[in-house]
């Protein structure tokens, strides 16, 4: 019998009987019409109504709460077109390769930058005291060449092209800085930061916290608001589905094997490229703010931390975050900066539900940041004078 279809009964489902025995025929139907309805009710109402407590659901289970599609059976997996396929193949490839062995391991630190450095000189106390050969530096300048202060930074400037804010340049700068760092088997692990960044602890602690872990620091978070999911084009289809469409900060930390499959992919790059636009279709799509975000979500959602090693202060809920001028800087601030050790983000819709989790290394708690933004070039002075005292460790 087909769901929803009416009981149909016939002269031919009714037994005839001699003798004087008179039962009314609609007793029995009735009855069982009446049961079926209450057991349908029961189970429209427990999908609708869903417990909200892990107590509630020993009515239906005694090892937890069931949704109804847990009882269905899978939905078929997309079939992937050849696209999907090849791009999948190397990234598995490259995924399950052993990393790259190097006797003398290093962190690339990439600057995406307009022109100057202009806390070359911080960054020189930081680097300084015998850490060279741990570290190289990659400078790209999108607008004009750079005048050096710091030894570390002569001479280190990539070729750079036009990048504007908001559009795929912006990720493309990425990858270029990727590219020629990458040229170095001896680095292991890539940073991003901007001309705006100083560091939060002392060079040999931020040495170990990124070679001794296995994962990559990029932000990741669903938002179905208006600045998340909003963006979303279905021109992205079949390769990125609007349920992998994630958000996060551009600055990343990422492990070599992760360098070299962004590097590798060209598939979903693509997309954000023709379909992540300011303006493009009615929405303010920041390719930055979602290409590697989602990528990682679909090829290795299990291999990020899902936050970011820069810590920003988007609490003034502008364009562009909180920035940091010389009467701001004290030891306070920087100390409550490398006190967090939740990561927080919060959604663009009207609910603007906050998101929390702890910020784990290889399963301990610490602190989340590394590093900062956004700082004025006047805040200098400030941040010398304190650095001794904020990166203690």
């Amino acid at each position: 019998m087909k769901t929803g279809q009416p009981w149909r009964i016939g002269m031919g489902d009714i037994p005839i009987f001699s003798g004087a025995r008179h039962r009314s025929p609609l007793k029995r139907p009735l009855w069982i019409i009446v049961l079926v309805s209450l057991v349908s009710i029961f189970v429209i109402c427990a999908f609708l109504y869903q417990p909200q407590s892990n107590a509630a659901c020993y009515i239906f289970s005694s090892r937890g709460c069931k949704a109804i599609s847990d009882w269905l059976p899978p939905a078929p997996a997309r079939e992937y077109n050849d696209d999907e396929i090849a791009a999948r193949v190397v990234i598995k490839e490259i995924l399950s390769a052993p990393p790259v062995q190097s006797k003398n391991p290093k962190i690339a630190f990439m600057f995406l930058t307009p022109s100057a450095v202009p806390f070359e000189k911080l960054w020189d106390k930081f680097f300084i005291r015998g850490h060279e050969g741990k570290f190289s530096v990659y400078v790209h300048a999108s607008k004009e060449k750079a005048v050096h202060l710091s030894r570390y930074f002569a001479n280190r400037e990539i070729r750079s092209d036009q990048v504007i804010w908001g559009k795929i340049s912006m990720v493309d700068a990425e990858r270029r800085l990727l590219a020629n760092a990458l040229q170095d088997p001896d680095n292991q692990h890539f940073v991003l930061l901007s001309e705006s960044c100083v560091p939060l602890y002392t060079f040999d602690y931020i040495y170990d916290y990124l070679m001794n872990t296995n994962i990559s620091y990029v932000d990741c978070f669903e938002d179905p608001g208006p600045h998340g999911n909003g963006r979303y084009s279905e021109h992205m289809l079949p390769e990125i589905e609007k349920k992998d469409f994630r958000k996060g900060a551009q600055w990343f930390s990422v492990k070599r094997q992760h360098a070299v499959i962004i590097m590798a992919d060209s598939l979903y790059y693509s997309k954000f490229r023709d379909y992540c636009k300011p303006g493009l279709e009615g929405r303010n799509c920041i390719a930055d703010e979602h290409y590697l975000p989602t990528f990682f979500n679909i090829v290795d959602p299990g291999g990020i931390a899902n936050w970011s090693v820069t810590h920003v202060d988007w609490s003034e809920r502008k364009w562009h975050p909180k920035l940091y001028k010389a009467q701001d800087i004290s030891y306070e601030l920087l100390r409550n900066i490398t006190s967090i050790d939740v990561s927080v983000h919060v959604t663009s819709d009207e609910k603007r539900v906050v998101q929390r989790w702890p910020c784990l290394w290889n399963g301990i708690q610490r602190p989340c940041y590394l590093f900062a933004r956004k700082f004025h070039p006047e805040s200098l002075n400030n941040l010398l004078h304190l650095f001794a005292n904020y990166t203690t460790i």
